[in-house]
């Protein structure tokens, strides 16, 4: 195999492994029915390996150098206030509905370029199909599982002016009644037709997770008064969950403002009921550590799920709506956010959760648990838990793990680099797709993740900066 930016080619001894379209990590002596994929390997890599027979190099080796660059950008302006607060504020700006041509991401050309090029492709899929399968495919490339992919409209509840903000959804009902005299909701239709597009990129093993609230007024109605939503969205997510199922997808539906949970909560159960069965969860649900209520919640659905029979879909987050929702439902410190998130992860791993599983407690239900967090201490416990007890056949449940497309990518590559020959742990991406404009609710939120979590985004950019000049030294040590 010779190697690109090299006048000769590589010892087979210096690079021990390739990526393909077989997966990364293949061995190069059972290549021969694996249909390669050329690209480009940095001189950086040559430079390391040459001579030195199987190097470990460092996760964010991987990162093409398009990628680092940009996401080293991006790191600098999140990872320092000064920065930062202008372009929170810019953001907030352009992400509200009226703006005139100036500021329309969609409509001024300049803006529309700057964002796509910087934030944008950092943190988003695509605008259009075409985009949004070349990223889910390059993810598959550098060696993930597959993607989490949704697309990006929802509604926002600001807690502190109760007011609700649409992101590609417009604030009117929007109903009326289709040819038949039933009730017809514009904004559900529209929400339908976004999300089964969205379906049609997925492959097998990718995720769709769906934002409910995207549906518009008559649903986030519903939602916040703890209600199902109209049965036209109903119909729609019955379709959604049998294509998923056709696919060998899967669906995590979202945590979205605590304001429209309990019914979001409500109808996600419904589905797990219908399509969760035999230890297999086509749907999960997302519970949010953040909230002093998740361990009570969770307990009402592990019971609902042992008594009825299904499999619980068990994805957890810390949360990422702390700017909007209601503070006093939000642990006081990140330390008891910490606490609580490895708490459920662990138990879950372990098969005891409170009552259940415990010695004279509850039995402990089907569970298929996907742990999303930017925390490395937390999934590097997590894949070493669940592995320990695989290897002492103890109980334990399947898992999978993500990190949001754009950040995090030294926890990313570094669970990767664990991979064994069962394929564990499975590593996602998770990115969201659609137009600037309806993107934008979903950036800003990103750069309030950043900036509430300074410490991790400071080492990010550390690390990032790390690699580059690791690179730059061993493009030089390799010239000479």
């Amino acid at each position: 195999m010779v190697l690109i930016h090299s006048s000769k080619a590589a010892p087979l001894a210096t690079l021990g492994t390739f990526t393909s379209r077989c997966g990364v990590g293949t061995p190069l002596n059972n290549v021969s029915k694996c249909r390669l994929r050329v690209r480009s390997v940095s001189t950086s890599v040559l430079a390391e390996t040459k001579g030195a027979p199987n190097v470990t190099l460092p996760p964010l080796s991987a990162l093409p150098t398009s990628m680092l660059l940009r996401s080293l950008l991006v790191a600098a302006i999140t990872s320092k206030p000064y920065l930062l607060k202008p372009s929170l504020s810019i953001l907030s700006r352009l992400s509200k509905s009226g703006n005139s041509l100036l500021l329309s991401v969609d409509r001024n050309i300049i803006l529309h370029t700057i964002l796509k090029w910087t934030f944008y492709k950092q943190f988003c899929a695509g605008e259009n199909g075409r985009e949004t399968q070349a990223t889910v495919q390059m993810f598959k490339d550098l060696g993930f599982r597959g993607t989490l992919l949704t697309y990006a409209k929802e509604t926002v509840f600001d807690h502190s002016t109760k007011s609700q903000q649409g992101l590609g959804v417009t604030t009117d009902q929007g109903k009326g009644q289709d040819g038949n005299g039933k009730r017809y909701c514009e904004h559900i239709e529209a929400w339908r037709e976004g999300t089964v597009k969205t379906v049609d990129l997925l492959g097998e093993d990718d995720y769709l997770a769906m934002k409910l609230t995207g549906a518009g007024p008559a649903a986030t109605e519903a939602f916040a008064a703890g209600e199902l939503p109209p049965v036209q969205m109903i119909e729609a997510l019955e379709e959604i969950c049998q294509k998923c199922k056709d696919k060998g997808a899967r669906i995590l539906i979202d945590a979205e403002s605590q304001h429209f949970q309990k019914g979001i909560a409500r109808v996600t159960i419904d589905l797990m009921r219908k399509y969760n069965r035999d230890g297999y969860a086509l749907v999960y649900n997302t519970y949010q550590a953040y909230l002093k209520s998740t361990p009570t919640t969770l307990a009402t659905h592990l019971a609902a799920a042992g008594e009825e029979g299904f499999t619980l879909g068990l994805k957890l987050v810390r949360g990422a709506y702390m700017a909007t929702d209601d503070r006093s439902l939000i642990h006081d410190t990140k330390q008891n956010t910490d606490d609580a998130y490895n708490s459920i992860a662990q138990g879950a791993l372990r098969q005891e959760l409170g009552e259940f599983g415990a010695t004279n407690g509850r039995a402990f239900p089907s569970v298929n648990l996907f742990l999303a967090s930017h925390n490395k201490e937390s999934v590097m416990a997590a894949h070493h838990l669940h592995q320990q007890r695989l290897a002492a056949k103890l109980p334990t449940v399947p898992v999978g793990f993500a990190q949001l497309h754009g950040m995090s990518d030294d926890v990313s590559f570094s669970l990767l680099q664990l991979k064994g020959p069962d394929g564990s742990p499975q590593v996602y991406k998770c990115s969201t797709w659609g137009g600037m404009g309806e993107c934008l609710a979903y950036l800003l939120r990103r750069a309030i993740e950043n900036r509430d979590a300074v410490s991790r985004t400071q080492d990010e950019y550390r690390a990032l900066k790390g690699e580059v000049g690791r690179r730059l030294k061993s493009l030089v040590t390799f010239s000479t």
